[in-house]
């Protein structure tokens, strides 16, 4: 159960004011937001982000215990002890279980996520190429991405971003597989969340051009055929027709 859309930390808006100074003496028409995000997901331990005016810009992996940055070339600038995040996590538990029992306890709103399936590049035949599973409208933000080739399931060439946060305090999400197109193979992105009475799948297939008829191709090279002899024929006449107004003002001669 999950009392709100997002279990922020309280200290967010004591950092903000250290940062920026005080609210009085702030005098912009946009001032941007930084914050730390803690979610529950279907992983034992959860999911946790730092974002800085909407985007994120790193999240811990809580498993491996490594923090990881949505741009690599930011760790050159900062940095962050992944320990930081456990600590926080387990503060945050225990803040939220406290509130949790001084609540109603009452359950947020399970939304139907929106889910798109399409590839990252044209297909070709044999080329490699990704695809890309876009899950919309996310909350509460406990989800599973998974695919399937052909009706089973694949875990290799599989990756994932975290959950993105989104201004309504909504998320989304994007799975990804590597894969080689064939002209047999079918795909589908499985979504399994509390929004939905069952996974759903999202169907996609390569859409290749149906191969031209015999007769179609015979009819083409017929009108490109025609369409060049009457090219042929129209610049004839005009060749000669234009020798001819100009033989005829040589006769003439000056007058």
């Amino acid at each position: 159960m999950i009392p709100n859309k997002a279990w922020i930390l309280g200290a967010l808006a004591l950092i903000f004011m250290m940062i920026l100074g005080k609210a009085e003496d702030i005098e912009a028409d946009h001032v941007a937001s930084y914050g730390v995000n803690v979610y529950q997901s279907y992983g034992p331990s959860g999911q946790y982000t730092h974002e800085f005016d909407g985007d994120e810009q790193f999240y811990v992996d809580l498993n491996k215990k490594e923090t990881i940055w949505r741009l690599p070339v930011f760790s050159h600038f900062a940095s962050f002890d992944p320990q930081g995040a456990l600590g926080n996590i387990a503060t945050e538990a225990h803040n939220l279980d406290i509130m949790i029992k001084r609540s109603n306890s009452t359950a947020a709103v399970n939304e139907i996520p929106e889910v798109t399936v399409f590839s990252k590049s044209p297909v070709r035949l044999g080329q490699p190429n990704t695809l890309i599973c876009l899950v919309d409208n996310i909350f509460p933000p406990v989800i599973n991405i998974s695919w399937l080739i052909n009706g089973r399931s694949v875990t290799e060439g599989v990756s994932e971003t975290s959950f993105l946060s989104k201004s309504d305090h909504a998320f989304f999400k994007m799975g990804y597989l590597t894969f080689l197109p064939t002209a047999d193979d079918i795909y589908d992105c499985k979504v399994e969340h509390w929004g939905l009475e069952k996974p759903l799948l999202r169907h996609w297939e390569p859409e290749i051009p149906a191969p031209m008829s015999e007769l179609t191709e015979t009819v083409v090279c017929a009108l490109g055929l025609a369409v060049g002899l009457v090219g042929i024929v129209v610049g004839t006449v005009l060749i000669i027709r234009g020798l001819r107004i100009g033989g005829a003002s040589r006769q003439q001669g000056p007058l």
